[in-house]
């Protein structure tokens, strides 16, 4: 399910946008929003991952996991 939602901004993002639309790296506008606001979201929760990770004492495991991930990047629109 969509809701559609109305929007300000400024002149420069609209153009960005458009630009992005226009090159064809996105579908239309609301992808491009959507996509934007996708990534904003993963940030808070990697945000709160990462305060979670600082409270505790890293155990072998937890050790394991930072080294896998930190070399096997997640795309961004994955």
């Amino acid at each position: 399910m969509t809701i559609q939602v109305t929007v300000r901004l400024p002149d420069d993002l609209v153009a960005f946008i458009d630009e992005q639309v226009a090159a064809e790296r996105a579908g239309s506008r609301a992808d491009v929003v959507a996509r934007a606001l996708r990534r904003l979201r993963r940030h808070h929760v990697a945000l709160k991952d990462a305060e979670i990770y600082a409270l505790t004492e890293p155990d072998d495991d937890t050790l394991a996991i930072i080294e896998y991930t930190g070399s096997h990047p997640v795309p961004l629109d994955g």
